[in-house]
């Protein structure tokens, strides 16, 4: 029995069935392009959730589409919608590092470090940041450039913000020696809540460190 079959039983038994006004031609014909169109916007809805949730970090919108195999401007729209619902929640979506990540709020941090120990981390000093600041802003920077703009050594502190993959090596000065490159990473911009390096407050204090932001609660696991 296809559709206007049933329809045409159904109404049979109504009382007078087509003798009193049901139009089986509009009723035989359900909005099927509307329904499937929403069916498709709640599978990308949903699809981009767990994407996000699986990955665990950002996700640019160019693996997204590659994934999901829809437009640029769906998946925007969908990131967009999304991060409205996720409005009140303790969690968010965030673009960050060139990308979209779910993650929690800051509001919310101080439960999240508690649960995972994260206090327990030693706290960047103001040397180190100090470092990761002229790092931040000035890469690609080779560590005697660093240690020229303080002063004093940085070796140390180099290798502290490796350690925690805030920094990294990016490549190698042409020249004597070709000393190493150093850069920021993706890390960096999690741990400081950015979307990109674009995103650095402007320069407009002589210590570098205070012109970093503050950090993400939710990022201090880098």
């Amino acid at each position: 029995m296809n559709d206007a079959d049933a329809w045409e039983s159904r109404a049979s038994v109504l009382p007078g069935g087509a003798r009193h006004g049901v139009d089986l031609a509009a009723w035989s014909a359900p909005a099927r392009p509307e329904r499937a169109k929403r069916d498709a916007s709640t599978e990308v809805r949903n699809a981009i959730e767990c994407l996000l949730l699986a990955r665990g970090g950002p996700v640019g919108v160019g693996e997204l589409r590659k994934v999901l195999e829809v437009g640029e401007d769906e998946i925007r729209a969908t990131l967009a919608a999304l991060q409205v619902e996720y409005g009140g929640r303790g969690v968010q979506i965030q673009e960050v590092a060139g990308g979209y990540q779910l993650c929690t709020r800051p509001e919310y941090g101080v439960y999240v470090q508690r649960m995972l120990h994260l206090s327990e981390l030693e706290p960047l000093s103001r040397a180190t940041l100090e470092v990761l600041a002229i790092i931040a802003y000035r890469q690609p920077i080779t560590r005697a450039e660093v240690d020229q703009v303080r002063g004093v050594q940085s070796a140390h502190h180099i290798t502290k913000l490796q350690d925690r993959r805030l920094i990294r090596e990016v490549g190698r000065r042409p020249g004597l020696g070709r000393p190493i490159l150093y850069g920021t990473t993706d890390g960096f911009l999690r741990y400081f809540g950015l979307r990109d390096l674009g995103a650095l407050p402007a320069l407009g204090t002589q210590d570098p460190a205070l012109a970093l932001p503050e950090p993400a609660p939710h990022g201090t696991r880098s």
